[in-house]
């Protein structure tokens, strides 16, 4: 697999106890299954993990390096909920590679934009000993990202990815102008929740989940978004969520995905190389525009964000 052209990113944000993911996705799959979707994914050549420290309350790392590392590729962050402290990345990578049985990660993330600078900082430390093949940065703004790549080229690292939420009806990144700037920069666009949290599925078949449950009024709003959805399932002989996922990608979007099962990972490996026309993405995008839904939000993180410190 290609890290610097990826076609799809696997989630894990679902893997955890059996009483986390019953909270969280309304089930439990077993580690053997797991495992099998980690085969699944090194078949269709998107073995690209995308793992947070925080995943499945601190488990979801610990289950990756149980199974087995080789062959796949890895995507960690650091969450800076509190402000910068000298060596605080550093310590929670090490915990990271501990985790994944790894001496340096694939690709690392900056995940929230609290003291910018500081942090970046200390990952271009990291990445000049080698723990830290790429860089990126997740749930920042256009501004952000620009200060952010300046921070990293005066260190000669160019900035990897910005990896954001995205999706049918959350494109805010795409109307002020950030994934412009980062396909006119040479910088990959992961768009994370693209099936929103596991909303923009079949309505006629959708699994309860508590996750679901909350969301139960918009849902009932986003009838005239389905509609669309299940038309162009329909003729393209497709899944309703692989619409989705071949939305993005047709946007220029690296699709993410929680993927624990083979089957979706072979649905969204399928759907990420899928082009939408012209016509069915104006269609979609019109359907979302028309019901003006919002379920995550681009800025669903903002609130995390700590006030910037005087240097």
């Amino acid at each position: 697999m290609n890290i610097l052209n990826p076609a799809a990113v696997i989630g894990t944000n679902a893997w955890g106890s059996k009483a986390y993911s019953r909270a969280v996705r309304g089930s439990y799959v077993p580690d053997d299954v797991l495992m099998d979707s980690m085969r699944e994914a090194r078949e269709q050549d998107i073995a690209l993990f995308d793992m947070a420290r925080d995943y499945g309350l601190g488990k979801a790392q610990k289950m990756l390096g149980s199974f087995g590392t080789d062959g796949i590729t890895i995507s960690a962050k650091y969450t800076p909920f509190t402000h910068y402290r000298k060596g605080c990345v550093r310590k929670s990578l090490m915990k990271d590679l501990e985790d994944f049985g790894r001496e340096y990660v694939d690709v690392y993330w900056l995940h929230l934009p609290t003291d910018i600078e500081d942090h970046l900082e200390e990952i271009a430390q990291l990445v000049k000993e080698g723990k830290i093949k790429h860089v990126g940065v997740s749930n920042f703004t256009l501004d952000e990202c620009i200060r952010s790549r300046e921070v990293l080229l005066r260190h000669g690292i160019p900035l990897y990815g910005v990896q954001n939420h995205y999706s049918i009806i959350c494109r805010e990144w795409e109307k002020n102008g950030l994934l412009k700037w980062c396909h006119d920069n040479g910088i990959l666009f992961w768009g994370w929740a693209v099936l929103e949290e596991g909303l923009l599925v079949d309505p006629r078949v959708r699994k309860k989940s508590p996750m679901k449950l909350a969301f139960n009024r918009k849902v009932k709003k986003l009838a005239p978004v389905y509609d669309v959805m299940i038309d162009i399932a329909s003729q393209r002989g497709i899944k309703v969520p692989q619409v989705a996922m071949a939305y993005c990608a047709s946007k220029g979007v690296i699709p993410m995905t929680g993927c624990r099962k083979p089957s979706q990972v072979k649905d969204l490996a399928d759907a990420s190389r899928m082009k939408l026309t012209k016509e069915e993405t104006a269609r979609l995008e019109s359907a979302s525009d028309k019901v003006s839904v919002k379920i995550m939000g681009a800025d669903i993180f903002r609130p995390f964000v700590l006030k910037e410190r005087k240097r």
